[in-house]
């Protein structure tokens, strides 16, 4: 066993790694910039914090998932493994000490948010620290071209500045050809070197159903197929509404979404986790970090945006490697939604200027003024006074934030966070602490560690289950604590905040750049269009018309799509494969044929449609208005 194994088996009871996990870990750790591809479930995590283990400093790790950052850092202190983290609504002194700590040796491992590589303060701090390496997460995110772009994540460059010695590991679950050049570019590889895992789930069925009534066709495939499943919709509202309506119909259901306390969507996950409910509907809030091997089914009731979020949702079925199936729901109504997106998301720049200035009302906030000021945003009261809709609000400040002018944190999981102010043995001298005072103090010494030299954070509702109490008990009991200086505590902020990251500008003068807006909305439009065209095409392989996306091409089909299934189930008199072969041929002389000469290969209209829908879609044919010519 040599000294990687050694650790994975030491932290993480595994014996050996899968995949690529072993060949990225040994580039990195031998100075190489790396990019490495891994579907959804593939481990992306390992290939970092092993390696991480084993240098000497303080990897760096760049995430864009504030949730997904939280819970790794407790995981990983939960192992011993010295993890912090550093994003927007940490106060100045917490942001100081975890830096500190990184300074001088006490950290492995540190999480930061994009927008933190901008600060002045961060980059005086990280030209002090060791870093062995810089992780970036979700990597797709630093080209314009990928479906989640964050202007924020070009910064890294400028750490590269600091430490150009120091080698990028880049990792991504979703993205095309196109993308893996842009992050190798944009991170400035020194050379490139991509490692890909197949992104074929051969146990993975995808099935798309054209279904009028999407509740009674959600029935029939529970139904049909046991096991647990995942079930996706748009909507908060409608992630309870479909969870009732299934409870009612005889399937133990419960929902999961963004809005809820902390404390309920942990114990949910639980209960999904542990069989005790069969089924979970909810928003793409849920899935990340997620590992249930055991999921037989993922439906998406409502069709997502792009074929990179429903990859990485359907992702989630089958993982240990026995039968699944990834179902989308799908009618006429679903491309209309779509394309209604589009100017939801992409709100006219004016309008985006207009929610800019009337921002700075709402707060009071004069020109030239705030820079660095952090403000809770009730989105919902700022709409009824300025006469917005709250989606449109919503879409602005996504603009603003990737245009750098303010950021916009919407994570209501802005825990609460908790340190002692007395040594633990002055604890015990306490005088006067009530039954209920002494009942907190003891759950959270229970349940947390490290609380006397860090902040750390903690939920409110698990407290009160340990020691009995009310949540609200436990909350006036810690802010009387926190009166008596016994504990700093810093109650959850149940708000989104707003931050502005430059002096606030007449709105008229906001520079929206073609980058941040047009580029962006036309890839969005063209996501859309191959999601829509995944959805229609009947013809092609599911599973084919997926990998092809991703830049992977197989020539054999998968044999269990629904697709498939269908080509199964209605042979033609002459097979697709067969009319294809003569349509290859009769254009084998290189030359353009005009598109009726196909009338002399006597093929039946289903077949002839069929060859021609593949050999487009698989790029092997070329159509310029009437003629047809073969694909170079």
């Amino acid at each position: 066993m040599d000294r990687y194994q050694q650790i994975l088996r030491q932290y993480w009871g595994y014996d050996d790694f899968r995949g690529i996990q072993r060949d990225i870990i040994e580039s990195i750790s031998s100075g190489h910039d790396t990019l490495g591809l891994m579907p959804t479930g593939g481990g992306k995590s390992i290939t970092f914090q092993v390696p991480a283990l084993l240098q000497e400093g303080v990897c760096l790790v760049v995430t864009p998932l504030i949730a997904l950052m939280k819970d790794q850092v407790a995981h990983l202190r939960a192992k011993g493994i010295l993890a912090s983290a550093i994003y927007s609504g940490m106060s100045h002194s917490e942001i100081v000490t975890t830096l500190d700590n990184a300074v001088f040796g006490g950290v492995n491992i540190l999480y930061v948010s994009p927008e933190r590589l901008s600060s002045p303060f961060f980059q005086v701090k990280l030209r002090h620290i060791k870093v062995s390496f810089i992780t970036v997460d979700e990597a797709h995110c630093i080209s314009q071209w990928g479906y989640d772009f964050r202007p924020s994540y070009l910064k890294i460059a400028e750490i590269r500045n600091i430490h150009p010695d120091v080698p990028i590991l880049a990792l991504t679950a979703t993205a095309t050809p196109q993308v893996v050049d842009d992050i190798q570019e944009r991170l400035g590889f020194a050379e490139k070197r991509v490692f890909r895992m197949s992104f074929e789930r051969k146990n993975l069925a995808y099935i798309v159903r054209d279904a009028s009534d999407k509740m009674a066709e959600l029935l029939h495939v529970l139904q049909t197929v046991g096991g647990s499943s995942i079930v996706y919709v748009r909507s908060r509202k409608r992630s309870k509404e479909i969870s009732d309506w299934l409870n009612v119909n005889g399937i133990p259901s419960t929902f999961y979404h963004a809005g809820l306390e902390p404390s309920v969507k942990d114990q949910r996950q639980k209960d999904w986790q542990a069989g005790k409910v069969r089924v979970i509907v909810a928003t793409n809030a849920f899935g990340m970090g997620i590992d249930k091997p055991d999921v037989r089914t993922v439906v998406h009731i409502d069709c997502p945006d792009s074929p990179e979020a429903y990859f990485q949702e359907a992702g989630r079925a089958g993982r240990d490697g026995e039968k699944a199936y990834a179902v989308l729901l799908y009618n006429s109504s679903d491309k209309r939604k779509l394309h209604k997106r589009i100017p939801d998301t992409f709100p006219e720049k004016d309008y985006i200027r207009k929610v800019y200035d009337d921002l700075a009302d709402f707060f009071q906030v004069g020109v030239g003024s705030s820079e660095g000021r952090t403000m809770e945003f009730d989105i919902d009261k700022f709409c009824r006074a300025f006469h917005h809709f709250s989606i449109h609000v919503d879409a602005s400040l996504k603009i603003l934030q990737r245009a750098g002018y303010l950021e916009y944190d919407t994570d209501p999981e802005n825990n609460a966070r908790l340190r002692f102010m007395l040594e633990r043995d002055q604890l015990y001298l306490l005088e006067r602490t009530t039954p209920g005072e002494e009942a907190v103090i003891d759950a959270v010494l229970r349940l947390y560690g490290g609380l006397f030299s860090d902040y750390s954070f903690i939920d409110e509702g698990a407290i009160a289950l340990k020691s009995g109490l009310e949540t609200d008990a436990v909350y006036q009991i810690l802010k009387e604590l926190n009166r008596r200086r016994i504990v700093s505590f810093i109650p959850r902020r149940k708000l989104p905040a707003v931050c502005y990251t430059q002096r606030r500008e007449d709105g008229c003068k906001l520079l929206i750049t073609p980058e941040v807006y047009e580029d962006r909305k036309q890839s969005y439009e063209d996501r859309i269009r191959s999601m829509v065209d995944y959805a229609t095409n009947d013809t092609v392989c599911r599973s084919r018309q997926l990998l092809r996306y991703f830049g992977e091409h197989t020539t054999t089909d998968c044999g269990q799509c629904d697709v498939c299934l269908s080509h199964e189930e209605h042979p033609s008199s002459l097979s697709t494969e067969q009319a294809r072969e003569r349509i290859l041929t009769l254009l084998s002389d290189h030359r353009r044929h005009h598109i009726s000469e196909l009338h002399a290969l006597q093929l039946p209209k289903a077949a002839l449609d069929a060859a021609l829908t593949y050999l487009v879609h698989e790029e092997l044919l070329h159509m310029e208005g009437a003629f047809l010519s073969a694909d170079s």
